[in-house]
């Protein structure tokens, strides 16, 4: 394998090293300062520059990331907050929103908090989020020529007399990587046909987004959510720096998978012109995660653009449900998520994001609900 620009095998890596932490592995830490107190966290390196915190007691969700000291994903003001502090009336649910690179939305609602939220618990983007995981797994180990780094758990989301749902997730990569994988199993492990909605909230902020960055996707449409994403809907791709008083604008995408079935959408800065240029991208199957959303938020500190894959509407469960778009898995029954993520580094990679990209034309259309007319 290729480690600081010459190449290695398993054994000259072993015999130059007392313990493989050296240069790559786990780190399971103890969050003790304020509100993020008790949570755990698991901190991968892959000896590249890679560095990715998970949160064990937020659905091990990533809270932050970054390559070679540069950050992939967003912070917002909250920090890291332990999942004791959540509040799930209505919009509540952003007193412990940390952004970071990936936060989990479901998987009861996703979006608009149901109405009587403060009885039903239904509130904005639901409650996964804030689930401890169990049966916390590590594994930092050779496996053939490749040296496996992971973290996995389990968090249910049951209620007597309601869902019983799990999802099961594992956070991987390896030595040498500057990207990592996001797999999820959810599954129905109650006796009746239940409805699940999933939304991946990938946060990407500065570096990555700044004056001059610019969406590659393979978007065959994109509908703005209201009149105010309609006001300025043909630069959807383009981003312009901070703005005091930006008020946030939603697109809907309709994506063209590649022939494996996988999207994959990506922001870059305008650095490559310069040789410094830096980037991050999100790669998932759409069969499990057919819609897509964009949140292109531009404000002081609130600087961030969500790439959000998913598998309904962000306008709360009542939305879909009346459209007959909400999902259900039936008893047993199991879906299956891959996400990639990663940092763009290199004017080849931006080539080939331009390559697959260009093979499609986006169209403006006035409402997601024209997607396809």
């Amino acid at each position: 394998m290729e480690l600081y620009g010459k190449e290695y095998t398993v054994n000259e890596l072993r015999r130059r090293v007392g313990n493989m932490d050296q240069i790559a592995g786990v780190r399971l830490v103890q969050l003790d300062d304020g509100n993020e107190r008790p949570g755990r966290a698991a901190i991968l390196h892959t000896g590249t520059g890679l560095e990715v915190t998970v949160l064990l007691d937020r659905c091990l969700d990533i809270a932050s990331a970054s390559f070679d000291g540069q950050a992939m994903g967003w912070r917002s003001t909250t920090g890291d907050v332990a999942p004791q502090y959540y509040e799930a009336e209505g919009i509540r649910w952003l007193r412990s929103y940390f952004g970071g690179l990936v936060t989990t939305c479901g998987l009861n609602n996703v979006g608009a908090p149901e109405e009587g939220s403060e009885l039903t618990g239904n509130g904005l983007h639901g409650r996964i989020g804030n689930t401890p995981a169990r049966n916390v797994k590590v594994t930092q180990e050779w496996q053939g020529d490749d040296y496996i780094i992971s973290v996995e758990g389990t968090m249910r989301q049951t209620a007597l007399f309601h869902e019983n749902l799990t999802l099961t997730r594992r956070v991987h990569t390896k030595l040498g990587e500057k990207r990592f994988w996001i797999e999820d199993r959810i599954t129905n492990e109650g006796f009746s046909e239940t409805p699940y909605m999933l939304l991946y909230h990938c946060n990407l902020g500065w570096p990555v987004v700044d004056a001059g960055s610019e969406l590659i996707a393979p978007s065959r449409q994109v509908a703005p959510r209201d009149d105010i994403a309609r006001d300025g809907k043909e630069s959807w791709n383009r981003f312009d720096g901070p703005q005091h008083g930006y008020a946030e604008k939603v697109y809907f995408h309709d994506m063209a998978a590649d022939p494996d079935g996988f999207v994959t959408a990506a922001i870059i800065n305008n650095g490559f012109e310069r040789g410094d240029g830096f980037g991050a991208y999100v790669r998932y199957n759409q069969d499990a995660l057919p819609r897509f959303t964009e949140w292109k938020m531009l404000g002081e500190q609130d600087y961030v653009v969500g790439l959000e894959p998913c598998n309904c509407g962000v306008e709360g469960k009542h939305v879909d449900e009346a459209q007959g778009l909400l999902r259900s898995l039936k008893p047993d029954e199991s879906c299956s998520v891959t996400l990639e993520l990663g940092a763009i580094t290199t004017d080849d990679e931006v080539t080939q994001l331009r390559k697959a990209s260009s093979a499609v034309t986006p169209k403006l259309v006035e409402r997601y609900q024209d997607f396809g007319k």
